[in-house]
């Protein structure tokens, strides 16, 4: 984003405040001076010399108000924000794109104006708040040449809330399946690959996580509770990085249930299958090890 030459200068305040206040002095002191003067003048005379003075009184008072705020066209607007991005202070770039979006809703500045209000947010780590602007922006410009990109940023603003492992993975979950409404709404989007990357991350977490309880599971003497994990691990998550270990404690609860002839040909998968990986290795020791 580009940035202003320079930040553009204050009016200069008008001198006319100062000018008011004498002339109300003046008249006052006028009016005490000659007041015997006035006073032998026709009523008729004396009430137009009265409203004269009344009248510049209040003319002079009337520059005591400050003059209205401008505003501003949405590009200079948009310039404004652009600049404050460049120097990360985000609370006056989201200041500048509200007054777009606020004053300005129909001009072409109007929805990368609220996807950038988003977009403050989601360098501040208000990923709520990010969230929130950047749906706003997907329900108004669905259709807009950058809604893939705000699609993406959704998807991101929940990626990198991602817990670890043993915590909850609700936001994993979440992030998942904005990566995939990108890859299917947007195919053609320069982000698509790397959605779907993230994706097989995502999708990664949750296979952790089900290992992880499967294990805690088998180690509190609930086999039947880790089975139920590892196999679902099994079958909905076949391409990710935790079959290895899911195989390894699968064949550990058949040792556990006595299902010998299972507990082998899971370690054989693992020989064949993973040979390279360290539950591979240690596959292969135990089948030596029982012959």
């Amino acid at each position: 984003m580009g940035g202003l030459d320079r930040a553009p200068k204050p009016p200069k305040r008008s001198s006319r405040p100062g000018e008011a206040v004498a002339l109300l002095v003046t008249t006052t002191w006028v009016w005490y001076i000659y007041q015997p003067i006035f006073m032998s003048l026709a009523p008729s005379a004396l009430r137009r010399i009265v409203l004269l003075s009344l009248v510049l009184a209040m003319a002079g008072c009337s520059y005591l108000k400050p003059p209205p705020t401008p505003i501003l066209p949405p590009e200079e607007l948009y310039k404004l924000g652009e600049g404050h991005m460049e120097t990360r202070r985000y609370a006056d770039a989201r200041d500048a794109y509200k007054k777009i979006v606020e004053r300005h809703p129909t001009s072409s500045y109007a929805p990368r104006a609220r996807f950038l209000i988003g977009e403050t947010y989601y360098r501040e780590s208000e990923f709520d708040k990010a969230i929130a602007e950047f749906r706003t922006f997907l329900s108004f410009y669905p259709r807009h040449q950058i809604a893939d990109l705000v699609q993406y940023r959704l998807a991101m603003a929940y990626y990198d809330q991602i817990k670890p492992i043993e915590q909850d993975q609700g936001i994993a979950v979440k992030a998942l399946a904005e990566f995939k409404k990108l890859v299917k709404e947007y195919p053609e989007s320069r982000y698509a690959s790397d959605a779907l990357a993230k994706i097989d991350i995502s999708r990664g977490r949750q296979a952790q996580k089900e290992v992880w309880v499967a294990t805690y599971y088998f180690n509190q003497g609930n086999p039947s509770g880790a089975r139920q994990r590892l196999e679902l691990v099994l079958k909905e998550y076949p391409r990710t990085l935790v079959i290895p270990e899911a195989l390894w404690v699968l064949a550990e609860v058949n040792v556990y249930e006595g299902k010998d002839a299972a507990a082998r040909e899971l370690l054989r998968r693992l020989v064949d299958e993973y040979a390279h990986t360290d539950f591979g290795r240690r596959a292969g020791a135990r089948l030596r090890a029982q012959r």
